[in-house]
Formats: C-alpha cells, structure tokens, sequence
C-alpha cells in the first residue's frame, strides 16, 4: 500500500519548534543520567549524539530567528517599492 503525500510514514524528519526541542534535550539528559553501568555502550553512545546535535541546534536556532526578522523587516513583500493594485482587464464587446 502507498502512503499519500504528508503521511507520517513518508520518511521525512519530523519538524520540531525550539520549546520542543528544549524540552526533548532535557528528556535525554535525564534518561542518560538515570542509565545503569551495565547499558550498552552503543545505546548509551547514540543518546550523547542526539543530545549533541540537539545542543547544537538549540544554540543556532536564535541565530537562525534574528536572520529571518532582518531579512523580512527589509522587504516585506520581496521588493521596496510598494505593490500596485491588480486591475482587470477590460473587455471590448
């Protein structure tokens, strides 16, 4: 069976705000702190690669915001001059 576009089993990453990745690194921190010593080295290595990434993530989404505020405070419509109003044509009958 085929999945229809927009399905969550379309393989695509799942898009996260900033709070919700905050709050998913914190979740992280407290499930590697609360690992045993017998865990598996593999499962304990790819949790500190998330939360590696998280961080990072988290740490350049503020960057990411204030380049998005500038770029459209410049232009907000894409050009400086102000739009001109669509007219109909007219139509000779």
């Amino acid at each position: 069976m085929r999945a229809f576009h927009g399905q969550m089993s379309d393989n695509q990453p799942i898009r996260r705000t900033l709070a919700e990745k905050q709050k998913q690194l914190r979740d992280l921190r407290e499930t590697l702190a609360s690992m045993k010593s017998h865990t598996s080295p593999a499962l304990r290595e790819s949790v500190q690669k998330r939360i590696r990434q998280l961080e990072s993530e988290v740490t350049a989404a503020p960057a990411l915001k204030a380049n998005d505020r500038r770029s459209t405070q410049a232009a907000p419509g894409g050009t400086d001059r102000p739009r001109t109003p669509r007219r109909r044509p007219e139509r000779s009958i």
